[in-house]
């Protein structure tokens, strides 16, 4: 007879090396050694008769038996979950899953930890990084139970709410022996940092400097705000970037310079999935999130 409990594990251990793409990885995350990870999945390839996981230089990845049960394994996992959240009436136990986008993870994610550890203190977590449009699709998909996300540019799925918990204005950001200067001359004349275009607050950036006519004199392009901070602080360019309050707690030689004209605004909220079996759940984060972010931000839909 097999034991279910066991088998479900292996299923864990299978889709988190996957998602992970190494087995050192997926043992930080499950709080295992790579050794019982691999034993975990020895024990589901004897299980299923085939090999599921193969080798790729430093990485691995789904062979073709792996990846025709990966998207079953996930719903098997996402169906015991459902199944433990209904049992319990929508009190919170067990496994909640969030996507944070890449900012988010050192100015939003441990604040709000810490205030719904103080609430529930069993409560396991598990924090998927990545970016705000794939989260979203995720939550939308019952992947993740919810995501901190810079607002959508789309109309949310029927089954998911977003909810606004800070506005964040675009400013120059430049050295502190530039900020006497003005905004517009710094993006005209300086090294210019620019914020990666591939994501939303990029765009922002660009929309502006193509609105006003300023040409900057490209540096470099990168996704990561504190990146650009810490380049700023080295007198390396200047940026147009959201105004994040981590690059100010930072003790960093970098100055705020306000725009001349109505700012762009980034919009940073939470997308949860509304009528999931762990919803209530969701709405336990949501709440927490708004008392410490948005007392005055009402917007939702």
């Amino acid at each position: 007879m097999y034991n279910y409990d066991v088998d479900i594990r292996y299923l864990q251990s299978f889709v988190t090396v996957v998602e992970s793409g190494s087995f050192a990885e997926a043992s930080r995350r499950l709080d295992l050694t790579p050794a019982a990870v691999a034993a975990r999945i020895r024990s589901l390839e004897a299980d299923l008769g085939v090999t599921v996981l193969r080798r790729i230089g430093r990485y691995v990845k789904p062979t073709e038996a792996g990846i025709k049960i990966l998207d079953r394994s996930r719903s098997l996992l996402r169906d015991i979950r459902d199944l433990r959240a209904i049992a319990h009436d929508g009190v919170p136990v067990g496994e909640l899953r969030i996507g944070v986008f890449n900012s988010a993870l050192t100015s939003i994610m441990p604040q709000v930890l810490e205030s719904l550890y103080d609430s529930y203190p069993d409560l396991a977590v598990f924090v998927l990084p990545g970016a705000s449009v794939e989260l979203c699709r995720l939550v939308a998909a019952g992947e993740l139970d919810a995501a901190i996300v810079v607002e959508p540019q789309f109309a949310v799925a029927k089954n998911c709410r977003w909810t606004v918990l800070m506005e964040e204005p675009f400013v120059v950001v430049a050295h502190q022996s530039m900020r006497h200067r003005s905004a517009h001359e710094l993006l005209s004349t300086e090294a210019f940092i620019r914020y990666d275009r591939t994501v939303w607050g990029g765009q922002l950036a660009e929309q502006y400097l193509r609105d006003h006519d300023l040409h900057p004199n490209q540096r470099l392009e990168i996704n990561s705000l504190m990146a650009i901070a810490n380049l700023i602080d080295r007198n390396l360019g200047v940026s147009l970037l959201p105004d994040w309050p981590p690059m100010w707690s930072s003790q960093l030689a970098i100055s705020r310079i306000p725009l001349p004209n109505p700012p762009p605004v980034r919009r940073v909220g939470l997308v949860w999935d509304s009528r999931g079996p762990r919803s209530f759940i969701a709405k336990t984060l949501v709440e927490t999130a708004q008392k410490l972010f948005a007392p005055s931000v009402s917007d939702s839909r």
